[in-house]
């Protein structure tokens, strides 16, 4: 994998491009330091729906935080654009699994929410809240407080303040996970057809493999605990694509497959040490074997 990462290095970067080097992170310190992140390389392609997943507690969110630039890798590098990432930049924005809606704010505020902190409450903005109100059917709840809205209509509503700051890259940490079955993939098809309209950068983390095959172009599959890369996986199914359509390919359920013999491989890793996420993990994998 870090041949992968080196080759995007050598040649000239997309913008929008993030490639991890060869990363280490641990925390603490001497006999209690825990190492998370071991010699973990990857490349967040430009214009491409690059899909994480792994054994829940292998360290994607550590994962998440240093792209984002809120913690620092211990040694390797992130670069984007060919730059390092030292800290946080509006150039990436993260989703993430709980709400940051403000209660007090009505859906439409809350979308100018980022225009307004910049000093940019221009006419400008203004248009594009009601075109991004409009694009996640939202118009009709724009005076709606958030506890008025539906779990899914908050994460539509997050989606438009995220892309109303028009980042380089959105970064989303299983940003569908609360939400009941049925919204989910309601939620996973939203979000697929906003991705196709616009084929920015995103970068998805989740746990759900049916979630990661619907959504990704890429797919990075990742170890357990220290946390590296162990397969990508480009997901070549046509889209736009559809639940019914999807659950129905045969190249899907071979990736699928592929995906679930890698993540039993890793889980088994950490349900020998006693982990209770790797069993909650295996459980679930053991009801959606045939």
């Amino acid at each position: 994998m870090a041949g992968v990462a080196e080759q995007a290095t050598a040649r000239e970067q997309d913008a929008s491009e993030i490639v991890v080097t060869s990363v280490f992170k641990s925390y603490g310190a001497g006999p209690f330091a825990k190492e998370v992140v071991r010699d973990c390389s990857f490349t967040i392609e430009s214009n491409k729906l690059t899909v994480m997943i792994g054994p829940s507690g292998c360290g994607k969110s550590t994962l998440i935080q240093l792209i984002a630039g809120f913690e620092l890798p211990d040694s390797g590098s992130i670069t984007m654009n060919a730059a390092p990432i030292t800290g946080p930049g509006k150039d990436r924005l993260v989703l993430f699994q709980e709400s940051a809606l403000f209660p007090w704010m009505t859906t439409y505020d809350n979308i100018m929410y980022g225009p307004r902190a910049r000093g940019e409450d221009t006419k400008e903005s203004a248009d594009l809240a009601e075109f991004l109100l409009t694009k996640v059917g939202l118009e009709a709840f724009r005076d709606k407080y958030p506890t008025q809205l539906s779990g899914g209509m908050q994460r539509r509503a997050e989606l438009a303040r995220a892309m109303i700051n028009k980042p380089e890259v959105m970064i989303l940490d299983e940003p569908f996970r609360g939400l009941d079955h049925m919204s989910k993939e309601l939620m996973w098809e939203y979000y697929a057809k906003l991705y196709e309209e616009d084929r920015n950068t995103n970068f998805f983390v989740t746990t759900d493999i049916d979630e990661a095959i619907f959504l990704a172009d890429r797919l990075l599959i990742m170890t357990n605990l220290p946390t590296s890369t162990r397969a990508v996986i480009e997901i070549d199914i046509p889209r736009p694509r559809t639940i019914e359509a999807v659950a129905d390919s045969s190249r899907a359920n071979e990736i699928k497959k592929e995906v679930m013999t890698l993540l039993h491989e890793e889980a088994m890793k950490s349900f020998s040490g006693g982990s209770k996420a790797a069993a909650d993990f295996l459980d679930a994998y053991s009801k959606r074997v045939d």
